[in-house]
């Protein structure tokens, strides 16, 4: 995460667009452009809470927000799902973002970073099978050793 991101200023316009969203709410009509800055703010914070809150008014605003602004929801809700560690929702909210725009460079790179991280996963998820396997195969092994005594 960027540094300035998580300054003094950052949590100023949190708090700023969370008050903004709160008082539309509370008047029945949150203007989508509200609803944009504090779930962009959201998807930045360090905190997996605020993160999800951020990728489901997103998700909110993909299904019924402006039309013109699905590709800014798109790579916001792949930037949320990345640093949620939900690689498949990112990789899938990326390729949609890629195929409007197949040409940036920074939606090209996030892709790279979630496929890196798909795979850093996967391979942590086979050593750990791997290593359940293992200590199965020592267990089976020593009660065989023990039954035959």
């Amino acid at each position: 995460m960027q540094p300035q991101l998580l300054s003094p200023f950052f949590w100023y316009l949190v708090q700023q667009y969370e008050e903004r969203y709160h008082e539309e709410m509370k008047r029945g009509d949150v203007d989508p452009k509200t609803q944009f800055e504090y779930a962009w703010c959201l998807v930045r914070s360090r905190y997996p809470a605020d993160i999800r809150r951020g990728v489901m008014l997103m998700e909110d605003l993909f299904h019924h927000g402006n039309t013109e602004a699905k590709r800014d929801y798109l790579f916001y809700l792949a930037v949320g799902s990345t640093k949620l560690q939900e690689y498949s929702k990112a990789l899938k909210f990326i390729k949609a973002f890629l195929h409007v725009e197949p040409a940036n460079r920074q939606a090209q790179d996030l892709e790279a970073t979630i496929k890196s991280r798909m795979k850093k996963e996967g391979i942590k998820g086979m050593a750990i099978v791997g290593g359940a396997a293992l200590a199965v195969s020592g267990l089976v092994g020593l009660g065989i050793a023990l039954a035959k005594r």
